[in-house]
């Protein structure tokens, strides 16, 4: 006769028991040093500039650190499979750490931008080994709460990395910011040094796909830059280059042994193509807030910086709250919110494109929609992908849950960049612009979110 076994509990309570506890914390740091580490260094940039001579080099701080990233994420899974993942995260600590050092000694603005972009391959690898370790230590059962959480340390970072930042910058001592951080990296490097031993072994025989992060490179890097020309002619030229790299990189890696990303995801009819593009779209439809609803509404209804910032702050706070609501979701409710979650947050973008002339009160509900919709679905699609993939695919499918994510971040930042440009934005925020802008930066993303309820669906068409 079978001997019963107890239930296996799916609580707050035992998700945080024995080492996973521990191990939770450690990766919540992770998150806590890369997403607050640049929303500090954009409030201080301005100091920066004025100190360092770099004005015409503002934009290249955010553009390098977003290369940096994407390229670290994009190998990370590979390099925890061949390094093992203490080891791996403990030298992305060390070069997080450097990295801010680096920025922290600046003599001139070509070195802080140097420092900014060692801080984006740093950063980059931490939030995707990161992710590593969340498909290695937590089973099933935890894994929304787990990613709930992670939402919510990114939530408090969006609210207090500016006030941190404006504190330094305030008092002038912006340098002071970078070896706060660098502090905290080298903590990470002696706590996953501790916790991360136990994840599975290095393996001699994983390498690194160099061929095609060469492609990425090349891809990012254009699209990137795209979004800082001013002449039409490099943008197109750009865009177009930008283009033809992915396009390689998916004919490369599609038909390479040694893949980049998982079996399946570059085809939209396989679950795990699609769960990736609707991560990515539904990042890319939330960038116009982000970059520009809180100038626009400082332009057109003269608050104040901090008040602006309230609205992306209001978003945050409704992403975590939706997060953690339905982060013990069964399967058939995972797929619900998966949907719904799409659905609402291009009913938000869609409010958006009127909103931000109306009362700010409607622009805080339009917000609190797309953040509604961020969190309903955004931690329900990571268990839902990492349960689709093959158990060799593990590692690098769980880093690219970060990747995919950055990569539609900057497509989004391009379309809205463009439309802003378009706008007069360019020449100048002021009201006139501002008001011109309003619609079109969020009309320039309403596609991306038709586009991720669309994969949306696709992606949870099966009830598996």
């Amino acid at each position: 006769m079978p001997v019963p076994t107890a239930p296996q509990s799916d609580t707050w309570r035992d998700l945080c028991s024995g080492r996973r506890g521990p191990r939770l914390l450690l990766i919540w740091l992770g998150i806590w040093v890369g997403a607050a580490e640049s929303l500090v260094t954009a409030t201080i940039m301005p100091t920066v500039a004025r100190q360092l001579g770099g004005y015409a080099y503002f934009s290249w701080a955010v553009a390098l650190f977003m290369i940096g990233t994407i390229l670290a994420v994009a190998s990370a899974g590979r390099l925890a499979e061949r390094y093992g993942l203490a080891r791996a995260s403990a030298g992305a600590g060390l070069v997080l750490a450097t990295g801010c050092a680096v920025s922290a000694l600046a003599p001139d603005i070509f070195t802080f931008l140097a420092g900014r972009w060692v801080q984006g391959v740093g950063g980059g690898w931490i939030s995707g080994f990161a992710m590593v370790a969340v498909s290695r230590f937590f089973p099933e059962r935890h894994l929304a709460r787990v990613f709930a959480s992670a939402t919510a340390i990114w939530a408090l970072a969006t609210v207090l990395g500016p006030l941190l930042g404006g504190a330094f910058a305030g008092s002038g001592s912006w340098r002071g910011v970078f070896w706060l951080f660098s502090a905290q990296a080298l903590l990470f490097v002696l706590a996953a040094l501790l916790l991360f031993r136990g994840a599975a072994p290095a393996e001699r025989g994983a390498r690194v796909p160099w061929p095609q992060l060469g492609l990425l490179a090349v891809g990012v890097a254009a699209l990137v830059l795209a979004s800082l020309a001013e002449h039409w002619l490099w943008v197109l030229g750009l865009l177009l280059l930008s283009i033809g790299m992915l396009a390689w990189l998916r004919w490369r890696d599609q038909r390479g042994e040694n893949r980049l990303l998982p079996a399946g995801a570059w085809q939209l009819r396989h679950t795990v193509g699609a769960g990736y593009a609707a991560m990515a779209a539904v990042t890319a439809a939330s960038m116009a807030l982000l970059i520009y609803g809180p100038p626009i509404l400082q332009a057109l209804q003269g608050l104040s910086p901090l008040r602006a910032g309230y609205v992306v702050a209001v978003q945050a706070m409704a992403w975590t709250l939706a997060a953690l609501a339905v982060a013990g979701a069964d399967q058939a409710g995972e797929r619900r919110w998966i949907r719904w979650g799409a659905v609402s947050l291009l009913l938000g973008v869609t409010l958006l494109v009127g909103a931000m002339t109306a009362p700010v009160l409607w622009v805080l509900a339009a917000a609190a929609i797309c953040g509604l919709g961020l969190g309903w679905g955004s931690s329900l699609m990571n268990r839902r992908l990492l349960r689709a993939l093959a158990e060799e695919d593990r590692a690098i499918g769980s880093s690219a849950l970060i990747g995919v994510r950055q990569v539609g971040g900057a497509v989004g930042a391009v379309l809205a960049g463009l439309a802003a440009n378009l706008a007069g934005v360019a020449e100048g925020l002021a009201p006139e612009s501002a008001e011109r802008a309003a619609p079109v930066v969020f009309m320039a993303v309403l596609p991306m979110a038709l586009l991720a309820v669309w994969c949306a669906w696709r992606f949870t068409r099966s009830a598996d």
